[in-house]
C-alpha cells in the first residue's frame, strides 16, 4: 500500500525526513528500480541492496524492504541510516524484539549525529511496545466502506455536511516518483458517517490540477474558505516543494488559490488543521530549527486576516522522527501522528494534553492504531469521527475508518480565560485598547498561544488546569505589559459533574501604558540606607522588576534617575543621588541588560516634589528612584502592516462576504 503519510510521501518528495541525510535517488524511479533489481539482486552487494531497500521505503513499502535493508547492513553498507531504517522495515513486521537487538547492536558504530538521534529515539520507543500492548481503550473503528476505493483515500474532515478528503481516484496521469496517480480533492455530503453517495465531487479545477498533486486540506467552519498543500508535479524542471495555499468561495466558485505568507520557500510545508475558532493554523514543516525531520508548528491569524507568528510546538511534541497530520478538538487536545513516539509499527496516532504545566503524549492504542499507518484524526463530535489507515483488511490503498469513543467516563471539562486590554485617554480616563496583541506564556517563558484583541479589546485563551502563566500585551506605542495569572485550586473535578461539557470562565485586565519620551516613571519602594547607596534586598526586587520592563520591551533606551531629600548640602545631594543612580544601574547591568540602553543620572536636590517637607514620610517621597524613556525604536510588529501592504478582501483569509 501507499500511504501518502508525510509530505515526503503524500505528496511525493524526493527526499525523506526534510534534512540533507537522507537526500538519495532524487530523481529516481522508484518502481522501475524495484522491478528491474529486486528479484535479481546479488545478497553480497551492499549498496544495491540498500538502493531497493530505499526504493520500497521511499515509496512507503518499508515492510518489503527488511530483506534488502538486512542484506546492507550484514554486508557492511556505508550509509549508518540503513540500521534505523532496518529497525523501521522489522518494526512494521512487528518483530519488536529483533529491531531492539539489532538497534543496540550497531548502535556504537553510528557517528552520524542525526542518525544517532533517530536511533537512540527508536530504542528508547521500542521498550514501549508491550505496555501499549496491554493498554485498554474504548475504542470502535470501522471501515467506511461507502467512500473507499482501491486508490487512496484518506485526509477526511468534515465540516457543515461535507466529508472532504483526498484521492487518486480518478486520475488518468501517472506521478512516476511514486507509481500512482496524482492526487486531487473530493467532498461528498455526508451526515457524520451516513454518506450520500450521489453528491460526491471532485472540488473545482482551479483547485485540482491534472499533473500536480493535491495534498491534505482544512476548511474553515462556514465552508467559504480552504487551506490545502500543493506540490510536485514530478518534472526535472517543476516544482519540487510543497507549500500551502489558500482559496475562497465567492460568487458561486472558488478563487484562484494563492500562497500563504508562513511558507518556507526551502522547505516543505503540510497537512494543514484549523483551531475550533478559526484563528490558529496547525500544519507541518521542514524548516530549519525543528526537533528533526517533520515538526508541528502553529500560525495565528492577526486582526488583517492575514497568518503570522509562526511558532514551533516545542520538544513535548516533535521528536527526531516525523509529525504531522494535527487536529485540535473541541476539548483543547492536539491530535497528531507521528513515527517518533512510541508506536506500534510505522505511524500512529497521538493525543497531547496539557495539565500542571506539563504536556502529556499518549498513543491511543489498538484499534485506532495498528503496525501499519495510521493517521490524519479529524472528530466531529467527542465520541466520533475519522481517521485514515493503510491496515490489513481495507479495499488497497489508503482508506477511511470511522471510530467511536464509550468511554463511559468520557467528560469534558473547557477552561477559558476571557480578558480585556485597557490603557487611559488623554484625560486620564481608563478606555479600552483594541487590536493588541496577547500572548499566553508558562512560567519557563514558553509561548503556549497568541491572540489579536478585538475592536472592544476583548481576547480569549484555552487555559489549563493547576498551572500558572504570564498575560502579556503589547501594542506598537505601548509598554509591552505582563501580569501573572493561576489556575491553581480552580480545577472542576469531573466525578461531581453532570452534564456531558462543561465550561469554566476566567477573567483578567491587561492594562498597557503608553510610551511617552521623558515621562518620569517613579519606582516604588526603592530604599536606600542613611547616607549609602549599596542596593538593598528590597531595593533589588523592585529593579528586577524594571530589568522585565526592558526585557520585554527591547525598543526603548532610558534614564535611571535618583533623588534624595534636601536635608543636607545640595553639592553632597548630588554626589549621594549619583552614586545610587549608579548602584542601580550596575545592578540591572547584571541581569543581562545591554549597557546601551540604560544610564545612571543623580539629580540630587533639585527636583524635589515636595518641597516643604516636614515628616519622614514627605522626605521618603523626593528621595524616589525614576526612570524615563530617552528613546524608542519601535520593532516591526508582525500586527501592524504598512500602509502600502494593507490587504484586500482577497488577501484576507476570512471574507465577511459570504459566497
Amino acid at each position: 500500500m501507499n500511504t501518502k503519510f508525510l509530505a515526503v510521501i503524500f505528496l511525493g518528495m524526493l527526499t525523506s525526513c526534510g534534512s540533507s541525510l537522507y537526500k538519495k535517488m532524487e530523481s529516481a524511479d522508484f518502481d522501475l528500480i524495484i522491478t528491474k533489481y529486486a528479484d535479481t539482486i546479488d545478497k553480497n552487494d551492499p549498496e544495491i541492496n540498500y538502493q531497493v531497500a530505499e526504493a520500497f521505503r521511499q515509496s512507503n513499502r518499508i515492510q518489503e524492504a527488511e530483506p534488502f535493508y538486512e542484506h546492507a547492513v550484514e554486508e557492511g553498507v556505508i550509509e549508518q541510516d540503513a540500521y534505523y531504517y532496518y529497525a523501521k522495515a522489522l518494526k512494521a513486521n512487528q518483530k519488536y524484539g529483533k529491531a531492539q537487538k539489532m538497534l543496540e547492536r550497531y548502535l556504537p558504530r553510528v557517528t552520524n549525529q542525526e542518525v544517532r538521534a533517530l536511533v537512540e529515539n527508536e530504542l528508547a520507543n521500542l521498550t514501549s511496545v508491550e505496555r501499549l500492548e496491554k493498554e485498554e481503550n474504548y475504542y470502535r473503528a470501522k471501515n467506511l466502506d461507502e467512500i473507499n476505493t482501491e486508490f487512496a483515500d484518506y485526509g477526511p474532515v468534515y465540516i457543515n455536511n461535507y466529508l472532504y478528503f483526498t484521492s487518486n481516484r480518478s486520475s488518468s496521469k501517472i506521478y512516476k516518483v511514486t507509481g500512482t496517480p496524482f492526487l486531487d480533492l473530493y467532498r461528498v455530503r455526508s451526515k457524520g458517517a451516513n454518506i450520500d453517495q450521489r453528491t460526491l465531487e471532485k472540488l473545482s479545477p482551479m483547485i485540482n490540477a491534472p499533473d500536480i498533486n493535491e495534498g491534505s486540506l482544512a476548511v474553515s467552519a462556514d465552508g467559504l474558505s480552504i487551506i490545502f498543500a500543493k506540490g510536485n508535479d514530478g518534472k526535472p524542471t517543476g516544482n519540487l516543494e510543497v507549500n500551502l495555499y489558500f482559496t475562497r468561495y465567492r460568487n458561486g466558485q472558488w478563487l484562484q488559490p494563492r500562497l500563504i505568507a508562513i511558507n518556507d520557500p526551502k522547505s516543505w510545508d503540510s497537512t494543514p488543521a484549523l483551531s475550533p475558532d478559526g484563528n490558529t493554523l496547525y500544519f507541518s514543516s521542514t524548516r530549519p530549527g525543528g526537533s528533526g525531520g517533520m515538526d508541528l508548528y502553529s500560525a495565528k491569524l492577526n486582526r488583517r486576516g492575514r497568518w503570522v507568528d509562526v511558532r514551533n510546538l516545542g520538544p513535548e511534541i516533535n521528536t527526531p522522527g516525523n509529525e504531522a497530520y494535527p487536529h485540535v478538538s473541541e476539548d483543547g487536545s492536539l491530535y497528531f501522528s507521528s513515527d517518533g513516539h512510541p508506536g506500534f509499527g510505522k505511524i500512529d496516532i497521538f493525543k497531547a494534553t496539557r495539565q500542571g504545566g506539563l504536556t502529556k503524549i499518549e498513543n491511543l492504542g489498538k484499534p485506532m492504531n495498528s503496525s501499519a499507518d495510521d493517521f490524519a484524526y479529524f472528530e466531529f463530535d467527542l465520541q466520533k469521527g475519522f481517521f485514515s489507515s493503510n491496515r490489513k483488511g481495507g479495499k488497497g490503498d489508503d482508506d477511511i475508518y470511522t471510530y467511536v469513543n464509550d468511554d463511559p467516563d468520557l467528560k469534558v471539562v473547557n477552561y477559558f480565560l476571557t480578558g480585556t486590554t485597557l490603557s487611559t485617554d488623554d484625560a486620564g480616563d481608563t478606555m479600552a485598547l483594541p487590536n493588541s496583541k496577547v500572548l499566553l506564556v508558562a512560567k519557563n517563558e514558553a509561548v503556549l498561544d497568541e491572540s489579536f484583541a478585538d475592536q472592544n479589546g476583548i481576547f480569549k485563551f484555552r487555559v489549563y488546569p493547576e498551572e500558572e502563566y504570564y498575560i502579556i500585551g503589547e501594542k506598537t506605542d505601548y509598554f509591552t505589559t505582563r501580569s501573572l495569572f493561576s489556575t491553581k485550586g480552580q480545577s472542576v473535578k469531573k466525578d461531581t459533574l453532570k452534564e456531558f461539557i462543561t465550561n469554566v470562565e476566567f477573567n483578567t485586565k491587561v492594562f498597557l501604558e503608553r510610551i511617552v519620551l521623558e515621562k518620569p516613571i517613579v519606582l516604588n519602594n526603592i530604599y536606600y540606607d542613611l547616607n549609602k547607596s549599596e542596593i538593598r534586598a528590597d531595593a533589588a526586587v523592585v529593579l528586577d522588576s524594571l530589568v522585565m520592563i526592558m526585557g520585554d520591551n527591547p525598543e526603548i533606551f532610558v534614564e535611571l534617575g535618583s533623588h534624595t531629600d534636601d536635608r543636607a548640602s545640595n553639592d553632597y545631594n548630588m554626589e549621594l543621588s549619583w552614586r545610587r543612580a549608579r548602584s542601580a544601574v550596575s545592578y540591572i547591568l547584571t541581569r543581562g541588560i545591554d549597557p546601551a540602553r540604560i544610564v545612571a543620572k543623580g539629580y540630587g536636590e533639585s527636583r524635589l516634589l515636595l518641597p516643604n517637607a516636614l515628616t519622614e514620610e514627605d522626605h521618603q517621597v523626593n528621595r524616589r528612584t525614576e526612570f524615563k524613556v530617552l528613546r524608542y525604536d519601535p520593532k516591526s510588529r508582525q500586527d501592524d502592516l504598512p500602509p502600502d501592504e494593507e490587504l484586500d478582501e482577497y488577501d484576507r483569509f476570512f471574507d465577511n462576504t459570504g459566497g
